[in-house]
C-alpha cells in the first residue's frame, strides 16, 4: 500500500473549510501585529498614541462604509457576527415592547444560522414579547417562500433573512425580498446576515430598507473576535453592551484595535482594484469546476445538495451516495484534506436542518459534505486540493469503496472475519470464512450501496442475510439487500461458514421475535460470537416496553443465553450507543444492571420484572436511545500519552502501535514513520475490527498496546473496553494524530 501513502512535501493541509473560518492572510497578519506592537494607543487616550488609534478605527470605518455601500448609517464593530445579530435582535425588541399587534410574529429563514431563531427566542422569552417565531419555509432551492413573507408580513415585528447561507452557499433575491416586505410594511424591522456575502457578492446597503447587517471578519480572512454591524439610520437601538462610552455611547468596552486594523487592510484589498487577492466571480465558478470535476472523477455517483445557479462558487455541498459523510470526512481527514459535515456550528447534530427545510432526502441530510474555499484561493491552492482529491481514487478502490473503472484495480483481500458496520448508533455485522463464504446480520438500508460493493469485489458467497428481529425504529433492509445481491432468502437452523456453523436461538424479550445467532468453532464447539439483536446492547438491555416486549420472556431468555455462551464469547449487538466496538459476556455480565444479579440468582425473575420495568418508566421521558437503555457507563480509564512519551515507549521491546482507524485512513498515511516505530510494531486493528481482533486473539496481554486514532477520542473508549477485556497495558495517545505538530 506504499504508493497511497503521503509524500512529505504533500503533508501540508488542504483547507476546504473556509465557511467555518479562513487562515489570517500574512499581510493583514502582519498588520495586526504591528498595531498589537507599535500603534497599540487606546482610541479613548487624548494623546498622540491615542489620538493615531482613533484615526485607525474611524479610517476603517469609512472603509467599511465603501465595501458595503453604506454611505448613511452607524457602522458599529463588534467581536463578530453574534454580537451582532444580539445587537440588532435586542434593540429590535425592547423598541417593539409597546405594540399593539393582536398576535406578533417574529419572522426568520428556515435556513438561517442557528445563531438567528436562538437570539429571538432566547430574547423573545426573556422580554416578555411573547411573540410567535414563525420559520420562512423554503423551496428545493433554498430560496424564501414570498407568499408566506406576504400572509404574515403585517404581523412581524421583525423579519431576519440571510444573504448567502453558510451551508449550501445558496443566495437570496434581497431586492425581491424587499418588494414584498415594503410593499405591505414600512416599518418592519428587516436583519439580513451577511456573513457570508462579504468579498463575495456586491452589495449596496444604503440603498435599500435593511435595518441591520452583522458582518464577522474571521470568515474573510481577518482574526477571530472582530467584526462589525450596519446599522440603518433610524433604525432602534439600544446599547446591548454598556459601560464607559466607546463607540459613541453605542457600544462600551475599549475597542478591539488589533482586529480593527486587520479589517482595515482586509477593506484595502477589496476596494484596491488593482489588487488581485481577491477573485472575480469568473475565476471562482472555474475553481468550482475543478474541484467538481475531481470530486465525481475520485467518488463516481455524487448528489449534490444545491442549484450551483443558486449558489456563489466557493461552497460545494454534497453527499457521496454510497458513503457515508463519517467516512469521507475522516477519509479526507486522513489525507490532510479538511472539509466539514453541514455547518461547523452545528456540531454534533445528525444531520441538516438546512437539507430538511429543503426537501433534500434522508441520505443527503445525514451525510452532507461542506467543501468550501475562499474568494482569496490560488489556482496553486485548487490544483492541491484537486491533485489530493483525485488521490484518493486508488485508497478508495482498494478498500472496495468504489467500484474500480480499471483493467487491473488493485483491490485488497476481504477482510476475513468480522467486520462491524455502524450507522447513527445501529450495527450490521458481517462475517466472512476462509473459503468467503458469508452472512450478513441486521443490514441497514443505508448501507446496502457498501455491502455490494464489497459481495461484488471481493467475490463472496453470501449464504444468508439475517434480521436478530424486525427493528422498531427502522424498516427492515433483508429483501432488498437480498434482492439486490440475488440471495434467497435463508430459513435454514444452521448455516454453514467455513469451519463454523451459525445457529439459531429463539431469545424472545426486547420483541417476540428476537433470536440471537451463534457462530460456533466446528472443532470445539465454542461460540466465538453471539449476535444477540437488541435483546443485550453494550452495558445495557434492550427495551421491553414496545410493543411484543416482554421483560419475563427477556429473563428466560438471558439464563438460556447464560447456558450456552462463555465468558469469552463476544457479543455482537444491534445497537452500541457507547461506542464499545467489542465486548465479551464475562464483562457484559459484570457491567450491565440487572443481568448478574439475575443470573446469580440474587433476584428472582419476579424481581427482576419488576425492576425493569421500573428502570424503563424513568428512561423512557429522558432517554431517545429507543431500542434499550445504557445504565452502566465504562468504568475503566486508560492511561493518556502525549505524542513524545508514546514515541519514547514504542522504543522499548513487546510495545506496539494499534491504528484504530479504518484501513482506508490507514493507507493514507504511514503513522508508523510518524511515531518511528518499525512496521513490525505498527497494527491497523480499526474499531470495526476490533471484535474480530479479541476472537482471533491477535492481542496479546501480555504485550503493551499504544492506541490512536484521529483525536484520540474514539481509540480512548476503545483502549477503555480492552482493559476490561483483560488486556492491562493499554495507553492512547491523548488528542490523537489531531494535536501531532
Amino acid at each position: 500500500m506504499s504508493e497511497f501513502l503521503l509524500h512529505d512535501e504533500q503533508a501540508a493541509q488542504v483547507y476546504l473549510d473556509a465557511n467555518a473560518t479562513t487562515p489570517v492572510l500574512p499581510c493583514i497578519a502582519e498588520v495586526v501585529s504591528h498595531t498589537m506592537q507599535i500603534c497599540f494607543g487606546n482610541p479613548s487616550s487624548p494623546h498622540i498614541s491615542g489620538i493615531q488609534a482613533k484615526y485607525l478605527l474611524e479610517q476603517t470605518r469609512q472603509n467599511a462604509r465603501k465595501v458595503i455601500g453604506a454611505p448613511n448609517g452607524d457602522i458599529l464593530f463588534t467581536s463578530g457576527a453574534t454580537e451582532g445579530i444580539q445587537t440588532a435582535i435586542v434593540s429590535t425588541l425592547i423598541n417593539a415592547k409597546n405594540h399593539t399587534i393582536k398576535k406578533p410574529v417574529l419572522l426568520y429563514g428556515a435556513t438561517e444560522h442557528k445563531a438567528v431563531p436562538n437570539t429571538l427566542k432566547h430574547w423573545n422569552s426573556v422580554l416578555g414579547i411573547n411573540a410567535e417565531l414563525l420559520a420562512i419555509p423554503v423551496d428545493s432551492n433554498g430560496i424564501l417562500d414570498l407568499a408566506f413573507i406576504s400572509d404574515h408580513i403585517n404581523n412581524a415585528l421583525m423579519i431576519c433573512t440571510m444573504a448567502v447561507n453558510n451551508e449550501t452557499g445558496v443566495y437570496q433575491d434581497l431586492a425581491t425580498i424587499e418588494q414584498v416586505i415594503r410593499s405591505q410594511n414600512k416599518s418592519v424591522s428587516w436583519m439580513v446576515d451577511c456573513v457570508q456575502a462579504l468579498g463575495k457578492q456586491a452589495l449596496a446597503l444604503s440603498d435599500t430598507s435593511i435595518d441591520y447587517a452583522p458582518f464577522s471578519g474571521h470568515k474573510l480572512y481577518a482574526p477571530k473576535g472582530i467584526g462589525f454591524l450596519y446599522i440603518k439610520n433610524g433604525s432602534a437601538y439600544t446599547p446591548f453592551i454598556a459601560g464607559g462610552g466607546q463607540e459613541s455611547g453605542m457600544r462600551s468596552g475599549t475597542e478591539n484595535l488589533p482586529g480593527i486594523a486587520g479589517l482595515n487592510k482586509l477593506f484595502s484589498l477589496l476596494l484596491d482594484k488593482s489588487d488581485n487577492t481577491f477573485k472575480s466571480v469568473a475565476v471562482l465558478n472555474s475553481y468550482r469546476g475543478q474541484l467538481l470535476n475531481a470530486l465525481k472523477n475520485t467518488f463516481g455517483e455524487i448528489t449534490f445538495n444545491h442549484d450551483f445557479n443558486h449558489s456563489v462558487p466557493t461552497t460545494l455541498n454534497f453527499a457521496v451516495n454510497a458513503l457515508t459523510s463519517k467516512e469521507v470526512i475522516d477519509l479526507f481527514d486522513a489525507t490532510g484534506i479538511r472539509v466539514s459535515g453541514g455547518s461547523a456550528c452545528s456540531t454534533g447534530a445528525k444531520r441538516s436542518f438546512v437539507l430538511d427545510a429543503m426537501g433534500a432526502t434522508d441520505w443527503q441530510s445525514e451525510n452532507a459534505i461542506r467543501l468550501s474555499f475562499g474568494p482569496a484561493a490560488t489556482q496553486a491552492q485548487i490544483d492541491q486540493a484537486c491533485t489530493r482529491i483525485s488521490s484518493l481514487k486508488a485508497v478508495l478502490e482498494a478498500n472496495c469503496l468504489i467500484v474500480s473503472d480499471s483493467a487491473s484495480p488493485r483491490q485488497e483481500v476481504c477482510a476475513l472475519g468480522l467486520t462491524q458496520f455502524r450507522h447513527q448508533g445501529a450495527c450490521s455485522w458481517l462475517y466472512v470464512s476462509d473459503d468467503k463464504s458469508a452472512v450478513v446480520i441486521d443490514p441497514i438500508i443505508e448501507l446496502i450501496p457498501r455491502f455490494e460493493k464489497i459481495v461484488k469485489t471481493q467475490q463472496l458467497t453470501v449464504k444468508a442475510i439475517l434480521d436478530t428481529h424486525k427493528h422498531q425504529e427502522r424498516t427492515s433492509a433483508v429483501s432488498l439487500l437480498s434482492d439486490v445481491l440475488a440471495v434467497n432468502a435463508a430459513n435454514e437452523q444452521t448455516i454453514k461458514l467455513g469451519n463454523k456453523t451459525l445457529t439459531t436461538l429463539h431469545t424472545p424479550g426486547h420483541s417476540k421475535d428476537s433470536v440471537s445467532y451463534l457462530l460456533k468453532d466446528d472443532e470445539t464447539a465454542h461460540v466465538d460470537y453471539c449476535f444477540c439483536g437488541d435483546l443485550i446492547l453494550p452495558a445495557g438491555l434492550g427495551n421491553t416496553s414496545l410493543e411484543g416486549g416482554s421483560a419475563a420472556q427477556m429473563a428466560t431468555s438471558l439464563q438460556l443465553l447464560a447456558t450456552t455462551l462463555s465468558d469469552n464469547t463476544v457479543m455482537c449487538s444491534g445497537h452500541d450507543y457507547q461506542q464499545c466496538f467489542a465486548i465479551n459476556w464475562r464483562t457484559t455480565r459484570a457491567q450491565t444492571a440487572l443481568l448478574s444479579p439475575l443470573l446469580n440468582k440474587e433476584i428472582t425473575t419476579d424481581e427482576f420484572v419488576e425492576q425493569k420495568i421500573k428502570s424503563e418508566e424513568l428512561h423512557i421521558n429522558s432517554d431517545n436511545q429507543l431500542c434499550g437503555y445504557v445504565q452502566a457507563a465504562v468504568q475503566t480509564r486508560a492511561k493518556q500519552l502525549n505524542y513524545q512519551q508514546a514515541k519514547t515507549f514504542l522504543t522499548k521491546p513487546n510495545v506496539y502501535l494499534i491504528d484504530t482507524r479504518e484501513p482506508y485512513e490507514h493507507s493514507a498515511v504511514n503513522v508508523g514513520d510518524i511515531f518511528s516505530a518499525p512496521s513490525s510494531h505498527t497494527l491497523n486493528i480499526s474499531l470495526s475490527r476490533m471484535a474480530n481482533a479479541v476472537v482471533q486473539n491477535q492481542l496479546n496481554p501480555d504485550h503493551t498496546y499504544i492506541l490512536l486514532c484521529r483525536s484520540g477520542s474514539r481509540s480512548k473508549i476503545a483502549a477503555a473496553n480492552l482493559q476490561q477485556l483483560g488486556y492491562p497495558h493499554i495507553y492512547n495517545v491523548e488528542g490523537g494524530l489531531a494535536l501531532i505538530n
